[in-house]
């Protein structure tokens, strides 16, 4: 169960009964999680009490074990989980000999303690569960720890020297160029005019030359 090679004074092994989450989900999302999740097991707390080091705006980083029953997109899930518990999760999903990992930085509520507000979410693709090279990299704070993690799961190393702050509006902004990249495209498949295709086509150009400004 210790994926990641956790100090041992990190682990917690508790089974999180599915029905925790009723209040936050409605009849069609309970379902799917009695359809496609076997297990959620919380494995492991990184804390200053369990790893000796120092908290700023990350104070506890959770790792839950996510089983499922079938291959299945279950972000929808993981997001309603996120959005309950004020702390950082580190998910790893597996199905059989497969996995892959997910995690969310996010912020409280400003007006409602009971949920936290989602900045954006890292995950990678699915792997060899006993191939996993991600790892926590215990070093400086809680904060670099869980940077450091976010970094490895966008696959982009160069990230690291930005603060999480950044990563995140880089990650934000990117996701938006290529949305409305891929609109203008759609936009343009569908005109039939010929001025209407030129002008289209010209935002494209413009939009892929601010993108090619960020790390993608």
């Amino acid at each position: 169960m210790n994926f990641f090679n956790l100090p041992i004074r990190t682990k917690v092994a508790r089974v999180v009964p599915k029905n925790a989450f009723d209040e936050y989900i409605n009849t069609k999302q309970k379902k799917l999680f009695t359809e496609c999740i076997y297990r959620i097991t919380w494995t492991h707390k990184l804390s200053a009490d369990t790893v000796n080091l120092k908290a700023k705006d990350i104070q506890e980083i959770q790792v839950f074990k996510v089983e499922l029953k079938q291959k299945s997109d279950i972000l929808k899930i993981l997001e309603i989980i996120n959005k309950s518990i004020p702390y950082h999760i580190v998910f790893w999903v597996e199905y059989e000999q497969i996995a892959y990992i997910s995690t969310a930085s996010k912020h409280p509520h400003p007006t409602n303690d009971d949920v936290a507000v989602i900045d954006w979410i890292f995950t990678t693709d699915w792997f060899n569960k006993d191939n996993n090279c991600y790892t926590f990299n215990l070093k400086g704070s809680l904060d670099a720890t869980f940077k450091d993690l976010c970094v490895q799961l966008t696959g982009k190393p160069e990230l690291g020297k930005q603060s999480l702050g950044s990563i995140l509006k880089n990650q934000q902004e990117v996701h938006r160029l290529k949305t409305e990249i891929s609109r203008l495209k759609s936009a343009i498949s569908r005109s039939k005019q010929f001025n209407e295709k030129v002008d289209l086509n010209i935002k494209i150009q413009e939009l892929e030359k601010t993108l090619e400004r960020f790390i993608i």
